[in-house]
């Protein structure tokens, strides 16, 4: 019979190996303790989001709001309380006067039946004279406060009538908007355009309307508009050739800037551009029209003031704001007065 022999494990370190385990599993376990205790004692702070500071600083602001009415409601009610005294203190003053003025004519009637006729009809008088003297010193009072805040005399300047002419010939022209005023060479710009009508003229003869440009000049551009007119057939049989001719349709100015000319202020200065213009003109033989927009009506009553003084006539031609200076053979002519 065999006998079991157990076998231990001899391997070198084996035993060192377990020390170390349970030395780093007791350090561990130590570490552990340590964080537990500090959490333990550590203070406990709670991250709070953006949005609830964002509460917390509108509902701040609210009840700071709330507090604010609720002292003007105070005060407000305060003030309402003053006035109900004082309106009680008056009620009670008014009550007392007219009781006292009932007593005082009480007894002046009385003292009035203890005298005679003519000392009654004396003391009528007496009393009649004193409330009139009365009311002429209340009368005279009002009058020197009615003449002490009189208002500041309104001078109105007066012009003779104006009577309304058809402007022929002789006429310069500006315009007036944004408050600035601006002399408008037409009549060159016109000749211009006359000018550059001839030369482009043949393109009628196969076309039926042509339009050119001519400037700029005085800082404005002429477009301008050109159609073929034929003659019609009855006038071709009698005169035995046909014909056509051009004619104006219409010209329209377009400035090259925004904002042109001088302030009508400016204008009126003895060195102006606008007081260079109307040197090279006559008065009482020239018309001076003034294109004025809405923003400048203002304006054109003191420019119309000084051509008045100055000997010009004046016309007027109103414009709608956005829309250009422009004319044709169908329009009508300068009024001018």
């Amino acid at each position: 019979m065999h006998r079991r022999v157990d076998k231990q494990d001899d391997t070198p370190g084996h035993d060192s190996f377990l020390d170390v385990v349970a030395n780093i599993v007791g350090i561990l376990i130590i570490l552990v303790m340590v964080v537990g205790v500090r959490v333990k004692n550590s203070p406990v702070t709670a991250a709070i989001p953006s949005a609830s500071l964002e509460i917390e600083q509108r509902l701040a602001e609210d009840v700071a709001t709330e507090r604010s009415l609720a002292r003007d409601a105070n005060r407000v009610a305060e003030e309402i309380l003053e006035l109900n005294r004082e309106a009680v203190v008056q009620s009670t003053r008014r009550d007392v006067l007219a009781g006292t003025a009932a007593v005082m004519e009480r007894e002046i009637q009385q003292r009035r039946r203890q005298l005679d006729a003519r000392q009654q009809q004396d003391f009528d008088l007496k009393r009649e004279l004193s409330e009139t003297r009365f009311e002429l010193d209340r009368m005279a009072r009002r009058r020197a406060q009615v003449q002490s805040a009189r208002a500041a005399p309104i001078r109105i300047e007066s012009y003779p009538t104006p009577k309304s002419m058809t402007v022929e010939d002789n006429e310069a022209h500006f315009q007036l908007r944004g408050g600035d005023i601006i002399h408008i060479p037409l009549q060159k710009l016109v000749a211009r355009f006359k000018a550059d009508a001839r030369r482009q003229a043949y393109k009628l003869l196969n076309l039926p309307e042509i339009a050119g440009t001519v400037g700029p000049l005085g800082g404005f551009r002429m477009r301008y508009v050109l159609r073929r007119y034929d003659v019609s057939s009855p006038t071709t049989v009698v005169t035995g050739r046909g014909a056509s001719y051009a004619r104006l349709v219409r010209w329209t100015l377009i400035p090259v800037a925004g904002e042109m000319g001088e302030p009508a202020d400016m204008a009126l200065e003895p060195d102006s551009e606008f007081r260079e213009a109307l040197a090279k003109l006559h008065p009482g033989r020239s018309t001076i029209t003034i294109w004025t927009y809405p923003d400048s009506f203002a304006a054109f009553r003191k420019i119309k003031k000084e051509l008045y003084r100055l000997g010009y006539s004046a016309a007027a031609r109103p414009l709608p704001h956005g829309v250009p200076i422009a004319g044709s053979p169908q329009g009508t002519k300068s009024a001018a007065q």
